[in-house]
């Protein structure tokens, strides 16, 4: 069996972005009072390094949580 590639660092840019994304999903995710998360991707690289993963992430807590707080509805609980 051979070794996976190693990562190629973050450009600082990259990092920035990440950290960003970072930002958005800690409000998304205290927002939709989550308790945890947990995900995994189909490339091996994980979720939680690539920036667009993160973001969509978060746009799925929010999603959720504008579902569960539609006037009308009553969130599965």
């Amino acid at each position: 069996m051979s070794e996976p590639a190693a990562e190629e660092p973050l450009t600082p840019e990259e990092l920035s972005e990440l950290q960003e994304a970072w930002a958005e999903f800690a409000e998304a995710a205290k927002d939709s009072g989550a308790k945890g998360v947990h995900a995994c991707t189909r490339n091996g690289k994980p979720w939680q390094e690539d920036a667009a993963s993160v973001r969509s992430m978060a746009a799925l807590l929010r999603r959720v949580r504008d579902e569960d707080t539609t006037p009308g509805t009553e969130p599965d609980r």
